[in-house]
């Protein structure tokens, strides 16, 4: 993984030399206990990394496997899905409904839809959504897909390896605090709802720069913590740094503030 410091929004546009051709997508699978494996497509290269399968996403499938009250008959929205696997894993896991969003690149949303069609029985594909999203910009395109009787906004939102972006940090809280839905208009008294961010630190280096997101949803009023640490392989492993820094994926969960004494989940 690269250590510069990448302003990933895309939004400038170079004069560059002719490319060589994108390499072809590869596929990735996701090995479960109690559900079929997943096999995740996953486009050949792209400068927002959806050309991996990362270990948050692997820790993300695992959990919610192990803790599916969190996702059942609730409204799940993934934010910079990449090959969408925590969310197609949320919906056979009961959720009521998920929005998978990418950033606004057919290659991106192509895929993601071309995985939920190939891992989704049919009744199950009509409980997920794609779509494009640029984040910090408006939700209601993500808010109309909400079912009619849950309209005010989602119940889990899934970040899985998002926070290495330091220059989308405000962006990130911002998508969020408008898509939770609040406590007193939840209906899933035994759960409050909730952010739930996976990560590892990459760059071992710069890992008081990923905990800086946390810092800032503290100051916005968000309630964080962690709940899990599990080890995998390090995604680059030519990479600097301690390599068990860069092999542990981190779970963190963040409630608005008004949820301190909401009840949550025995999760583990």
């Amino acid at each position: 993984m690269q250590d510069g410091e990448e302003d990933l929004s895309l939004g400038d546009v170079f004069t560059e030399p002719p490319r060589p051709p994108t390499p072809p997508p590869t596929f990735a699978t996701c090995t479960r206990n109690t559900f079929p494996n997943l096999k995740i497509r996953l486009v050949g290269s792209h400068p927002l990394w959806a050309h991996h399968l990362w270990n948050a996403a692997l820790a993300f499938a695992s959990y919610i496997d192990s803790n599916p009250e969190i996702v059942r008959n609730r409204c799940v929205l993934e934010l910079g899905a990449g090959g969408g696997l925590p969310g197609l894993v949320a919906v056979q896991n009961g959720a009521k409904k998920v929005v998978l969003t990418d950033y606004p690149e057919s290659v991106l949303i192509d895929n993601l839809e071309f995985n939920a069609r190939q891992n989704l029985s049919p009744d199950e594909q009509d409980h997920v959504e794609t779509q494009g999203y640029i984040w910090g910009h408006s939700v209601d395109n993500i808010m109309r897909a909400l079912p009619k009787d849950a309209s005010t906004g989602f119940h889990l939102i899934i970040l899985s390896d998002l926070i290495f972006n330091h220059s989308q940090h405000d962006a990130l809280l911002k998508s969020c605090d408008m898509c939770l839905i609040s406590c007193s208009a939840s209906k899933h008294a035994s759960i409050a709802p909730c952010v739930l961010v996976f990560y590892s630190h990459h760059r071992p280096h710069l890992a008081d720069r990923d905990l800086d997101f946390f810092r800032k949803a503290q100051d916005a009023g968000w309630v964080c913590e962690e709940i899990v640490t599990r080890k995998y392989p390090p995604m680059f492993p030519e990479d600097p740094g301690e390599e068990e820094v860069r092999a542990t994926v981190h779970g963190w969960r963040m409630t608005r503030g008004d949820a301190r004494d909401f009840p949550h989940s025995n999760l583990v």
